[in-house]
Protein backbone atom coordinates (compact mmCIF):
# COMPACT_ATOMS: atom_id res chain seq x y z
CA UNK A 1 0.00 0.00 0.00
CA UNK A 2 1.32 3.42 -0.94
CA UNK A 3 0.12 6.90 -0.16
CA UNK A 4 0.69 10.01 -2.19
CA UNK A 5 1.63 13.01 -0.07
CA UNK A 6 -0.83 15.82 -0.65
CA UNK A 7 0.87 19.15 -1.09
CA UNK A 8 -0.29 22.70 -0.49
CA UNK A 9 1.36 25.96 -1.54
CA UNK A 10 2.10 28.95 0.65
CA UNK A 11 -0.57 30.95 -1.21
CA UNK A 12 -3.23 28.42 -0.22
CA UNK A 13 -2.63 28.63 3.54
CA UNK A 14 -5.21 30.03 5.92
CA UNK A 15 -2.89 31.46 8.55
CA UNK A 16 -5.39 31.74 11.39
CA UNK A 17 -7.17 28.48 10.67
CA UNK A 18 -4.63 25.86 9.59
CA UNK A 19 -2.74 23.71 12.08
CA UNK A 20 1.00 23.83 11.41
CA UNK A 21 3.33 21.00 12.36
CA UNK A 22 6.98 22.05 12.22
CA UNK A 23 9.23 18.99 11.96
CA UNK A 24 12.52 20.91 11.99
CA UNK A 25 14.92 20.69 14.92
CA UNK A 26 14.16 22.62 18.13
CA UNK A 27 16.93 25.13 17.35
CA UNK A 28 15.49 25.88 13.91
CA UNK A 29 12.01 26.22 15.37
CA UNK A 30 13.21 28.57 18.11
CA UNK A 31 14.73 30.88 15.51
CA UNK A 32 11.71 31.17 13.23
CA UNK A 33 8.38 29.42 12.69
CA UNK A 34 4.97 29.78 11.08
CA UNK A 35 2.26 31.45 13.19
CA UNK A 36 1.20 29.27 16.14
CA UNK A 37 3.08 26.27 14.80
CA UNK A 38 3.66 23.17 16.94
CA UNK A 39 7.18 21.74 16.93
CA UNK A 40 7.35 17.94 16.65
CA UNK A 41 10.95 17.56 15.49
CA UNK A 42 12.04 14.76 13.22
CA UNK A 43 15.58 15.12 14.62
CA UNK A 44 17.06 16.61 17.77
CA UNK A 45 19.62 19.39 17.29
CA UNK A 46 22.47 16.88 17.64
CA UNK A 47 20.83 14.37 15.28
CA UNK A 48 20.32 17.02 12.63
CA UNK A 49 23.99 17.96 12.90
CA UNK A 50 24.99 14.30 12.50
CA UNK A 51 22.86 13.87 9.38
CA UNK A 52 24.24 17.08 7.89
CA UNK A 53 27.83 16.06 8.59
CA UNK A 54 27.24 12.64 7.05
CA UNK A 55 25.81 14.27 3.92
CA UNK A 56 28.80 16.60 3.56
CA UNK A 57 31.58 14.19 4.47
CA UNK A 58 30.22 10.91 3.07
CA UNK A 59 27.22 10.84 0.74
CA UNK A 60 23.55 11.62 0.34
CA UNK A 61 22.64 7.93 0.48
CA UNK A 62 24.42 7.43 3.80
CA UNK A 63 22.77 10.58 5.20
CA UNK A 64 19.36 9.21 4.16
CA UNK A 65 20.11 5.86 5.78
CA UNK A 66 21.17 7.57 9.00
CA UNK A 67 18.09 9.78 8.94
CA UNK A 68 15.79 6.79 8.51
CA UNK A 69 17.47 4.90 11.34
CA UNK A 70 16.87 7.89 13.61
CA UNK A 71 13.27 8.36 12.48
CA UNK A 72 11.94 4.79 12.53
CA UNK A 73 11.91 4.49 16.36
CA UNK A 74 9.90 7.72 16.49
CA UNK A 75 7.13 6.74 14.06
CA UNK A 76 4.76 5.64 16.83
CA UNK A 77 5.30 8.92 18.67
CA UNK A 78 4.65 10.95 15.53
CA UNK A 79 1.52 8.98 14.74
CA UNK A 80 0.07 9.32 18.24
CA UNK A 81 0.92 13.03 18.44
CA UNK A 82 -0.57 13.97 15.07
CA UNK A 83 -3.54 11.63 15.48
CA UNK A 84 -4.26 13.23 18.84
CA UNK A 85 -4.07 16.74 17.39
CA UNK A 86 -6.37 15.75 14.54
CA UNK A 87 -8.95 14.37 16.97
CA UNK A 88 -8.60 17.41 19.23
CA UNK A 89 -9.01 19.87 16.35
CA UNK A 90 -10.92 17.99 13.62
CA UNK A 91 -11.93 21.12 11.73
CA UNK A 92 -8.39 22.41 11.23
CA UNK A 93 -6.35 21.43 8.19
CA UNK A 94 -3.02 19.93 9.25
CA UNK A 95 0.03 21.20 7.34
CA UNK A 96 3.45 19.65 7.89
CA UNK A 97 6.51 21.69 6.95
CA UNK A 98 10.29 21.80 7.19
CA UNK A 99 12.83 24.29 5.83
CA UNK A 100 12.50 23.78 2.06
CA UNK A 101 9.57 21.40 1.79
CA UNK A 102 11.97 18.52 1.32
CA UNK A 103 12.56 15.09 2.73
CA UNK A 104 11.80 15.76 6.41
CA UNK A 105 8.24 17.02 5.93
CA UNK A 106 7.56 14.56 3.11
CA UNK A 107 8.71 11.64 5.26
CA UNK A 108 6.49 12.59 8.19
CA UNK A 109 3.45 13.51 6.06
CA UNK A 110 3.80 10.32 4.04
CA UNK A 111 4.19 8.06 7.08
CA UNK A 112 1.27 9.40 9.12
CA UNK A 113 -0.82 9.68 5.95
CA UNK A 114 -0.27 6.00 5.33
CA UNK A 115 -1.51 5.37 8.87
CA UNK A 116 -4.70 7.34 8.30
CA UNK A 117 -3.82 10.85 9.54
CA UNK A 118 -4.92 13.35 6.91
CA UNK A 119 -2.32 16.06 6.40
CA UNK A 120 -0.59 18.16 3.77
CA UNK A 121 3.04 18.94 3.04
CA UNK A 122 3.87 22.62 2.54
CA UNK A 123 5.70 23.01 -0.77
CA UNK A 124 8.74 25.21 -0.46
CA UNK A 125 8.66 24.89 3.32
CA UNK A 126 9.06 27.84 5.61
CA UNK A 127 11.55 29.30 3.15
CA UNK A 128 8.60 30.10 0.86
CA UNK A 129 6.95 31.96 3.74
CA UNK A 130 10.19 33.82 4.36
CA UNK A 131 10.22 35.05 0.76
CA UNK A 132 6.69 36.43 1.12
CA UNK A 133 7.78 38.39 4.20
CA UNK A 134 10.82 39.79 2.38
CA UNK A 135 8.74 40.86 -0.62
CA UNK A 136 6.20 42.49 1.69
CA UNK A 137 8.89 44.53 3.45
CA UNK A 138 10.33 45.58 0.09
CA UNK A 139 6.90 46.89 -0.93
CA UNK A 140 6.55 48.73 2.38
CA UNK A 141 9.92 50.40 1.78
CA UNK A 142 8.46 51.94 -1.38
CA UNK A 143 5.40 53.37 0.38
CA UNK A 144 5.14 56.99 1.41
CA UNK A 145 4.13 57.37 5.03
CA UNK A 146 4.72 60.02 7.64
CA UNK A 147 6.53 59.00 10.81
CA UNK A 148 6.06 60.23 14.36
CA UNK A 149 9.03 59.38 16.55
CA UNK A 150 8.41 59.21 20.28
CA UNK A 151 11.69 59.89 22.07
CA UNK A 152 12.79 60.47 25.64
CA UNK A 153 15.45 59.60 28.19
CA UNK A 154 15.84 56.04 29.42
CA UNK A 155 12.96 55.18 31.74
CA UNK A 156 10.51 57.74 30.32
CA UNK A 157 7.83 55.05 29.87
CA UNK A 158 7.80 55.46 26.10
CA UNK A 159 7.02 51.81 25.47
CA UNK A 160 4.12 51.74 27.90
CA UNK A 161 2.59 54.84 26.36
CA UNK A 162 2.94 53.42 22.86
CA UNK A 163 1.31 50.17 23.97
CA UNK A 164 -1.70 52.11 25.27
CA UNK A 165 -1.95 53.97 21.97
CA UNK A 166 -1.72 50.73 20.01
CA UNK A 167 -4.49 49.20 22.11
CA UNK A 168 -6.61 52.24 21.25
CA UNK A 169 -6.14 51.66 17.56
CA UNK A 170 -3.32 54.05 16.70
CA UNK A 171 -0.79 52.90 14.03
CA UNK A 172 2.01 52.10 16.45
CA UNK A 173 4.90 49.81 15.59
CA UNK A 174 6.36 48.70 18.90
CA UNK A 175 9.84 47.77 17.70
CA UNK A 176 11.00 46.67 21.13
CA UNK A 177 8.10 44.26 21.49
CA UNK A 178 8.66 42.84 18.00
CA UNK A 179 12.38 42.39 18.70
CA UNK A 180 11.86 41.01 22.20
CA UNK A 181 14.49 43.48 23.41
CA UNK A 182 14.34 46.86 25.16
CA UNK A 183 17.27 48.40 23.36
CA UNK A 184 19.94 48.98 26.03
CA UNK A 185 22.60 46.60 27.27
CA UNK A 186 20.01 45.58 29.88
CA UNK A 187 17.37 45.13 27.18
CA UNK A 188 17.32 41.32 27.11
CA UNK A 189 16.64 40.93 30.84
CA UNK A 190 13.28 39.35 31.58
CA UNK A 191 12.26 38.98 27.93
CA UNK A 192 12.83 36.50 25.08
CA UNK A 193 14.76 38.12 22.22
CA UNK A 194 13.56 37.25 18.72
CA UNK A 195 15.69 36.35 15.72
CA UNK A 196 15.94 38.67 12.72
CA UNK A 197 13.62 36.41 10.72
CA UNK A 198 10.97 36.27 13.43
CA UNK A 199 11.20 40.03 13.94
CA UNK A 200 10.68 40.69 10.23
CA UNK A 201 7.65 38.40 10.13
CA UNK A 202 6.11 40.14 13.16
CA UNK A 203 6.91 43.53 11.61
CA UNK A 204 5.25 42.55 8.34
CA UNK A 205 2.21 41.27 10.23
CA UNK A 206 1.92 44.55 12.15
CA UNK A 207 2.25 46.60 8.96
CA UNK A 208 -0.58 44.59 7.43
CA UNK A 209 -2.69 45.35 10.51
CA UNK A 210 -1.94 49.06 10.15
CA UNK A 211 -3.01 48.91 6.51
CA UNK A 212 -3.21 52.18 4.62
CA UNK A 213 -2.57 54.52 7.55
CA UNK A 214 -0.82 57.65 6.22
CA UNK A 215 1.46 57.73 9.25
CA UNK A 216 3.26 55.38 11.66
CA UNK A 217 4.24 55.92 15.28
CA UNK A 218 7.54 54.43 16.49
CA UNK A 219 9.92 54.84 19.37
CA UNK A 220 13.24 56.53 18.66
CA UNK A 221 15.37 53.39 18.52
CA UNK A 222 18.92 52.88 17.30
CA UNK A 223 19.78 50.68 14.32
CA UNK A 224 20.03 47.58 16.50
CA UNK A 225 17.76 46.10 19.15
CA UNK A 226 19.80 43.27 20.60
CA UNK A 227 20.54 40.95 17.69
CA UNK A 228 17.85 42.49 15.48
CA UNK A 229 18.70 45.07 12.81
CA UNK A 230 15.98 47.63 12.09
CA UNK A 231 15.13 47.90 8.35
CA UNK A 232 16.52 50.90 6.51
CA UNK A 233 13.10 52.25 5.53
CA UNK A 234 12.18 52.62 9.21
CA UNK A 235 15.50 54.28 10.02
CA UNK A 236 14.91 56.68 7.14
CA UNK A 237 11.42 57.41 8.46
CA UNK A 238 12.94 58.09 11.85
CA UNK A 239 15.46 60.54 10.38
CA UNK A 240 12.84 62.46 8.39
CA UNK A 241 9.88 62.18 10.74
CA UNK A 242 8.33 64.49 13.29
CA UNK A 243 9.72 64.03 16.79
CA UNK A 244 8.11 64.40 20.19
CA UNK A 245 10.18 64.32 23.37
CA UNK A 246 8.62 62.81 26.49
CA UNK A 247 9.90 64.38 29.73
CA UNK A 248 9.30 62.34 32.87
CA UNK A 249 10.66 63.16 36.38
CA UNK A 250 14.10 61.75 37.14
CA UNK A 251 13.25 59.69 40.21
CA UNK A 252 10.08 58.42 38.56
CA UNK A 253 12.33 57.14 35.76
CA UNK A 254 14.54 55.42 38.31
CA UNK A 255 11.52 53.75 39.90
CA UNK A 256 10.24 52.64 36.49
CA UNK A 257 13.61 51.10 35.59
CA UNK A 258 13.74 49.35 38.95
CA UNK A 259 10.26 47.84 38.42
CA UNK A 260 11.07 46.89 34.83
CA UNK A 261 14.34 45.06 35.45
CA UNK A 262 13.48 43.51 38.82
CA UNK A 263 17.04 43.34 40.19
CA UNK A 264 15.91 41.06 43.02
CA UNK A 265 15.26 38.39 40.35
CA UNK A 266 18.00 39.18 37.83
CA UNK A 267 21.08 40.13 39.88
CA UNK A 268 23.52 38.10 37.79
CA UNK A 269 22.20 39.35 34.45
CA UNK A 270 22.35 42.95 35.66
CA UNK A 271 25.92 42.39 36.79
CA UNK A 272 26.79 40.95 33.36
CA UNK A 273 25.19 43.93 31.62
CA UNK A 274 27.12 46.39 33.77
CA UNK A 275 30.29 44.50 32.93
CA UNK A 276 29.66 45.10 29.22
CA UNK A 277 29.58 48.89 29.65
CA UNK A 278 32.21 49.12 32.39
CA UNK A 279 34.91 50.14 29.91
CA UNK A 280 32.90 53.28 29.16
CA UNK A 281 32.53 54.25 32.83
CA UNK A 282 34.94 56.38 34.81
CA UNK A 283 37.02 54.68 37.48
CA UNK A 284 35.13 56.42 40.29
CA UNK A 285 31.73 55.54 38.79
CA UNK A 286 32.72 51.89 38.42
CA UNK A 287 33.72 51.78 42.09
CA UNK A 288 30.44 53.40 43.14
CA UNK A 289 28.45 50.93 41.05
CA UNK A 290 30.28 47.97 42.60
CA UNK A 291 29.62 49.25 46.13
CA UNK A 292 25.93 49.93 45.42
CA UNK A 293 25.51 46.53 43.82
CA UNK A 294 27.14 44.74 46.76
CA UNK A 295 24.84 46.63 49.11
CA UNK A 296 21.77 45.83 47.01
CA UNK A 297 21.05 49.54 46.53
CA UNK A 298 19.75 49.15 42.98
CA UNK A 299 17.68 52.32 42.84
CA UNK A 300 20.77 54.37 43.69
CA UNK A 301 22.75 52.28 41.20
CA UNK A 302 20.25 52.98 38.39
CA UNK A 303 20.21 56.65 39.32
CA UNK A 304 23.99 56.82 39.01
CA UNK A 305 23.94 55.11 35.63
CA UNK A 306 21.26 57.48 34.36
CA UNK A 307 22.94 60.60 35.66
CA UNK A 308 26.51 59.83 34.63
CA UNK A 309 26.18 57.47 31.66
CA UNK A 310 22.82 57.18 29.88
CA UNK A 311 21.59 60.77 30.14
CA UNK A 312 24.83 62.32 28.81
CA UNK A 313 24.85 59.85 25.91
CA UNK A 314 21.23 60.66 25.13
CA UNK A 315 21.91 64.40 25.25
CA UNK A 316 24.73 63.96 22.73
CA UNK A 317 22.48 62.03 20.35
CA UNK A 318 19.63 64.50 20.85
CA UNK A 319 21.86 67.37 19.69
CA UNK A 320 22.66 65.57 16.41
CA UNK A 321 19.08 65.67 15.12
CA UNK A 322 18.30 68.26 12.46
CA UNK A 323 14.68 68.88 13.41
CA UNK A 324 13.26 70.35 16.59
CA UNK A 325 11.29 68.07 18.91
CA UNK A 326 7.98 68.99 20.46
CA UNK A 327 8.12 68.58 24.25
CA UNK A 328 5.52 66.75 26.33
CA UNK A 329 6.02 66.87 30.11
CA UNK A 330 4.03 64.54 32.34
CA UNK A 331 4.04 63.07 35.85
CA UNK A 332 1.55 60.22 35.41
CA UNK A 333 1.20 57.64 32.61
CA UNK A 334 -2.41 58.56 31.80
CA UNK A 335 -1.47 62.24 31.51
CA UNK A 336 1.36 61.40 29.11
CA UNK A 337 -0.97 59.27 27.00
CA UNK A 338 -3.62 61.97 26.69
CA UNK A 339 -1.10 64.69 25.90
CA UNK A 340 0.49 62.58 23.18
CA UNK A 341 -2.91 61.74 21.70
CA UNK A 342 -3.77 65.43 21.59
CA UNK A 343 -0.49 66.14 19.82
CA UNK A 344 -1.16 63.38 17.28
CA UNK A 345 -4.68 64.60 16.54
CA UNK A 346 -3.57 68.19 16.14
CA UNK A 347 -0.40 67.83 14.11
CA UNK A 348 0.15 64.31 12.75
CA UNK A 349 -3.04 62.51 11.74
CA UNK A 350 -4.34 65.31 9.51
Amino acid sequence: MTVQVKQISIEELHYEEDLYIDVRSPAEFAEYCLPNAINIPLFTNDERARVGTTYKQKSQDEAIELGLSLYVPKIETFYKSLKGLQEEMPNRRMVVYCWRGGMRSKTVAGTVGLLGVKCYQLTGGIRAFRKIVQVGLEKEAERKRKYLIVAGHTGSRKTEILQVLQNRGYPVIDLEQLAGHRGSVFGHIGVNPNSQKQFEYLLMKRLEEIGNSPYIIIEGESKRLGRVVIPDFILKGKENGKRVELVYPFWARVEHIYQTYQPQNYKEKIQEAIGKISKYLTHSLKNEIIILQNQGEYKQLFAKLLEEYYDPRYAYTFDTYQSQASIIEFDELDDGVEKLISFIEESVSR
